[in-house]
């Protein structure tokens, strides 16, 4: 099917001068993360193997035989016995009756921030279904406060719950009262809970605009330190599209100096961060093991990020029994970073085309046609998509292979697309840029293994639908790719690479460059409501994958949310890590 038109219906007007922006998926695919702080070391796009441009990435910082040594004893038995206690208390804490439903909400909203949604997921839901089937005269509240939180816990937990809710904090021409904007609280709720808005609910729009502006003119006002801390967390991210592993960390350290903190809910948050972190580790270790082995490291012109790349498997499913996902989709994201970099600034044109001629014939036979560094690359992906393929034939018995192949056609013949415009000189235009970029972002071959990965029982049904890219994964592509490109297009253009969603919109339309990244900016918010939209949804496919999509679009605003953390992964990713990977918390 045609990209104009698809999904014509899901945008912001466009200006007048490019026709509506569809904000498409075609039924195409969507692969690797684009990235990087580097520049270019020559003018000439080179079409002989004897003249190469180099990205100049910065090297890992990650010395490889340490990583292989990271070790805890969270895992030993005493801990484990010591978390069920514990989650014996706090599951009683969240059946018992409270004083008001506000008491039982803010409950439930600290847990979860606290990480430990994954120890409690049924009597979590449990109590939120209460609070659904109880909540006709809890929503007369004029405590804004109360109403948007109860707004924003229920959204999550997929109830489409009407946003009529905030019409009585409107007077009579729609726009929220003025009086509420010395509440500061009920101005955080209320901005949380406006992440969680659909298209087309103008007063949830509304609702962010309002809290938004008056949450700044608080910072600059005389409030408590603790509640500016907190104003300033949400207003640098939103809660709904934050990591929950990453958010937890914060929260974990805020909580513990609230004035109704409960002791043991703390204890148990911090004796389960740990013992997460000991999984990880021991994930790493044997990522670190396998990376030095199969010799990747030595590709100087590609990035070395394989740490990074753990990060953003354990964004994408976290929980500590989804090790095999992380461990192989590592590998698989890995090799696609390093596949990106080669056509991006290594290969020429000739090689590349004989790259992807034997990626879609799957055939190596005569792969000393290429030079060796291309060579290795190639074998590494043959030989690690046949390793992931044995173990769910082991393990699913099922065949992946032919759906994983086709992944790794689809991504690499979108970068042969990307690669042929730069060597030409091409300069597309917005649509036709994201038609070919939604893919080559690399999410859905991530995607895809997240649901083969994680499923108990993998049908063709799923796979068939997996495979005809729906709007839930769709939207988290279109996410990571606008993402990746206001945090990385400068460094990219830099070097030589072709443009990216700033600079075709600015070519379009003759917009500024300031214009084009607010217009960009606006898209990442208004596909955020598709996705939340999406999620409300029945799939042929379990929760943990419906999880997995709007979580990759948070992987996504984690990395690029300050410049490009993914290909210069220093400051904010590099704390992310040593947080997520190094430091524990002390008991």
């Amino acid at each position: 099917m045609a990209v104009q038109g698809l999904f014509s219906s899901f945008l912001l007007a466009a200006p007048p001068r490019i026709p509506p922006l569809p904000f498409a998926r075609t039924g195409s695919k969507i692969c690797a993360t684009k990235p990087v702080q580097c520049i270019k070391t020559t003018d000439v796009p080179h079409q002989g193997s004897g003249s190469r441009r180099n990205a100049n990435y910065p090297p890992s910082f990650w010395d490889y035989n340490l990583i292989k040594s990271l070790s805890s004893d969270y895992n030993e038995e005493k801990y484990v016995k010591q978390v069920d206690e514990l989650k014996d208390d706090a599951k009683l804490l969240i059946h018992a009756d409270t004083e008001t439903p506000l008491a039982k909400l803010e409950l439930l909203d600290s847990v979860q921030r606290l990480g430990l949604k994954h120890l409690l997921k049924k009597d979590i839901k449990q109590a939120v279904d209460a609070i659904y089937n109880n909540s006709v005269d809890a929503w007369l509240s004029d405590d804004l406060h109360s109403t948007a939180l109860r707004f924003r816990i229920l959204r999550e937990h997929g109830y489409a719950v009407s946003p009529d809710v905030f019409l009585r904090f409107t007077n009579e021409e729609g726009n929220f009262k003025e009086n509420l904007c010395g509440d500061v609280k009920g101005l955080l709720s209320l901005y949380e809970a406006s992440f969680f808005g659909f298209k087309g609910e103008d007063i949830i729009d509304k609702a962010k605009a309002f809290s938004t502006t008056h949450l700044k003119n608080a910072v600059e006002r005389e409030i408590s330190p603790d509640m500016a801390r907190r104003v300033n967390h949400a207003l640098d991210m939103p809660l709904h599209w934050r990591l929950a592993r990453v958010e937890a960390r914060w929260y974990i350290d805020t909580y513990e100096h609230e004035h109704n903190m409960l002791p043991n809910l703390l204890k148990l948050a911090k004796l389960d961060y740990n013992i997460i972190q000991s999984v990880y580790q021991k994930e790493v270790s044997k990522l670190a093991s396998w990376w030095v082995d199969i010799g990747l490291q030595k590709m100087t012109f590609a990035r070395d990020r394989l740490v990074e790349h753990h990060f953003w498997c354990n964004g994408i499913v976290s929980d500590p029994e989804y090790s095999d996902f992380r461990i192989m989709t590592t590998k698989v994201i890995s090799l696609v970073t390093i596949i990106d970099d080669m056509y991006d600034v290594y290969g020429s044109l000739d090689e590349l085309e004989l790259f992807t001629d034997f990626v879609e014939r799957w055939d190596i036979t005569q792969i000393d046609k290429l030079p060796m560094n291309i060579k290795t690359v190639l074998l590494a992906m043959f030989n690690t998509t046949n390793e992931i393929g044995y173990w769910t034939m082991q393990e699913r018995d099922f065949n992946i292979l032919p759906y994983l192949t086709k992944q790794w056609v689809n991504l690499c013949k979108c970068y042969l697309k990307e690669a042929k415009w730069y060597h030409s000189g091409h300069k597309p235009t917005l649509l036709e840029y994201w038609e070919v970029a939604a893919v080559s972002i690399g999410v859905q071959i991530l995607l895809f293994c997240a649901y083969f990965l994680t499923a108990e029982k993998i049908n063709v049904e799923a796979l068939d639908y997996v495979d005809k890219v729906p709007s839930i994964m769709w939207c988290p592509s279109m996410i990571v790719r606008l993402t990746n490109d206001l945090g990385t297009s400068a460094a990219e253009m830099a070097r030589g690479d072709t443009l990216k969603s700033v600079q075709c919109y600015m070519n379009d339309t003759g917009a500024s460059e300031e214009v084009a990244r607010k217009y960009v900016e606006e898209m990442v918010h208004e596909t955020w409501k598709i996705l939340n939209k999406d999620l409300l949804e029945e799939y042929p496919f379990g929760e943990v994958f419906v999880a997995a999509n709007p979580d990759m679009a948070r992987a996504g605003q984690t990395f690029y949310q300050y410049g490009d953390g993914h290909g210069n992964p220093q400051h904010r990713t590099k704390d992310h890590l040593s947080a997520l990977l190094v430091e524990p918390f002390t008991l």
